[in-house]
């Protein structure tokens, strides 16, 4: 089990890595979008510093999980966008669910099994 843990955690690394890579460098043209996602899309730009910030965790996030190093830390820092990731598939663009969805739950996973490392966190002193 614990290999298909390792194997799991290095293809969504790679997967992190490929899209923050492919954005950073334009390897790969921008899909066509319409309406609410195209608007949400277009205000995520115009802010000027969200969508590489999401990238460069995206990017520090990949190198970790494909590397094995600081993946509880890497586990937290990609909650709060995985859950982003997904909530604008499950939203806008529909046709992208089963990637966020495995992106969330992988995350969400790997959360659960260092569970014990992230007690302390929630604890009331």
């Amino acid at each position: 089990m614990k290999i298909a843990f390792i194997i799991f955690r290095v293809l969504i690394g790679l997967l992190l890595l490929f899209a923050s890579v492919s954005y950073f460098f334009n390897l790969i043209p921008e899909p066509k979008q319409t309406g609410a996602l195209k608007l949400f899309n277009d205000g995520m730009k115009a802010s000027g510093y969200l969508m590489p910030l999401v990238k460069s965790i995206e990017l520090i996030v990949g190198l970790a999980y494909v590397s094995g190093k600081f993946i509880k830390i890497a586990n937290l820092l990609l909650l709060p966008i995985s859950i982003n990731i997904l909530l604008i598939n499950l939203f806008m663009m529909p046709e992208g669910t089963p990637i966020a969805l495995l992106l969330f739950l992988g995350n969400v996973l790997f959360i659960y099994k260092n569970w014990e490392s992230y007690t302390d966190l929630f604890a009331a002193y």
